[in-house]
């Protein structure tokens, strides 16, 4: 599924336009994005958890060549789904 079909498909099951469900999915994404830029968990009950974790610097191995690399840290996007899901 695609954005436009879940967008088609949330406009259905909520009985509302078309482009009220992609301003709605489209504001849900922008305010998501912003809280897991600072740094923010985001819970939904029933559904599950998006949090940002960071990674620390390691070593590691070039597949191709074998040589040792160095990883630089970063941070990640986690998704944990919860048990009802």
């Amino acid at each position: 599924m695609n954005k436009t079909e879940l967008i088609s498909a949330l406009a259905e099951k909520a009985e509302i336009t078309k482009v009220d469900a992609g301003k709605a999915f489209n504001a849900l994404m922008e305010v998501t994005k912003e809280q897991l830029k600072k740094g923010e968990k985001i819970s939904l009950i029933g559904f599950g958890s998006f949090y940002v974790q960071k990674r620390e610097a390691r070593k590691g191995k070039n597949p191709r060549t074998g040589k040792a690399i160095k990883i630089p840290a970063k941070e990640v996007l986690k998704f944990k789904a919860s048990k009802k899901f």
